[in-house]
């Protein structure tokens, strides 16, 4: 896996979140996504692109690059909706053969963790009461993110929108978790995104702690069995929560995920290979999409 980002010492305030470099260029990326998609047809050289986005175009295809391990145009393949919509077969067929084996959202399928830990009624009842979240801001491949951190699991990640104020991020953690005890600590949460996100492996597992109605869960555990690279439908969702007529429901649930990338909600798309919508906006979606599937061909 490419790891030419980095992910820096912890930041001591909000203003230095805004303004860092990688994330920067990962904005300056976005951007680039959005306007090769929206000009596909008429396949805009890389001097085009490089000038909308301000940057020379030396620069632009080298950042590009290792970012994704990949060309800007190689990239946007990945997104077209043919190439999408060859993908969901194949992605089906992998899940299938998996639990034709015997394995389980909690096995190889994922490589992350091994894990996934729901609260009980009576916490869900509570509303968290009792439980201490740490957490921090990071930079990951994919912009800023905040992450909040449990005995019990890991309990939150979510990515910043570009020149979001990050304190509207943790009160969306804070509605959440509403009471719950909170106390930022970037020191311990930094360890976790580096493992999140630097591709080394380790005998010690990420555990998730989540909380959610028991259909959400169920659709969460089931989203733990996409392989990365690979995406899913609504449809197939439902299918494998043996609750084929529950596709909205199982929309609503995609939506409500609370932990990004980790519950992988950005590997399900619409049955016609258009990659809808995504909590974190869908540009984010179609970068992490193409990133993923980048490196899996890269394997």
């Amino acid at each position: 896996m490419n790891t030419a980002f980095s992910i820096r010492q912890p930041v001591t305030n909000f203003t230095a979140l805004a303004t860092s470099e990688n994330q920067i260029n990962y904005q300056r990326i976005e951007q680039a996504i959005r306007y090769l998609e929206d000009n596909f047809q008429r396949q805009p050289d890389l001097e085009e692109v490089a000038e909308k986005i301000h940057v020379s175009p030396f620069h632009f295809q080298r950042m590009f690059t290792e970012w994704a391990g990949i060309s800007p145009k190689r990239f946007l393949q990945y997104l077209t909706i043919d190439y999408l919509k060859s993908k969901l077969q194949e992605s089906k067929n992998l899940v299938e053969a998996a639990e034709a084996a015997g394995l389980s959202s909690q096995s190889r399928v994922y490589d992350l963790f091994t894990t996934l830990e729901a609260v009980t009624p009576q916490e869900y009842k509570q509303h968290g009461a009792g439980i201490r979240v740490e957490y921090g801001f990071h930079e990951t491949p994919f912009g800023m993110c905040l992450i909040g951190v449990t005995e019990r699991g890991i309990c939150w990640l979510s990515f910043l929108q570009n020149d979001q104020d990050p304190r509207a991020e943790v009160e969306a953690m804070k509605m959440h978790w509403n009471n719950s005890v909170f106390h930022e600590d970037r020191t311990l949460t930094q360890a976790f995104v580096e493992k999140i996100f630097s591709g080394h492996t380790s005998s010690q597992k990420l555990h998730l702690f989540v909380k959610g109605t028991n259909f959400q869960v169920k659709v969460w555990e089931a989203l733990l069995r996409i392989p990365s690279g690979n995406v899913l439908t609504y449809q197939d969702i439902a299918l494998q929560i043996q609750n084929p007529q529950a596709m909205q429901a199982v929309g609503s649930a995609v939506g409500s995920n609370h932990i990004a990338y980790l519950i992988p909600c950005h590997r399900v798309i619409r049955k016609d290979g258009i990659l809808g919508e995504y909590r974190w906006s869908s540009a984010k979606k179609k970068s992490i999409i193409g990133w993923e599937m980048a490196k899996a061909e890269g394997k």
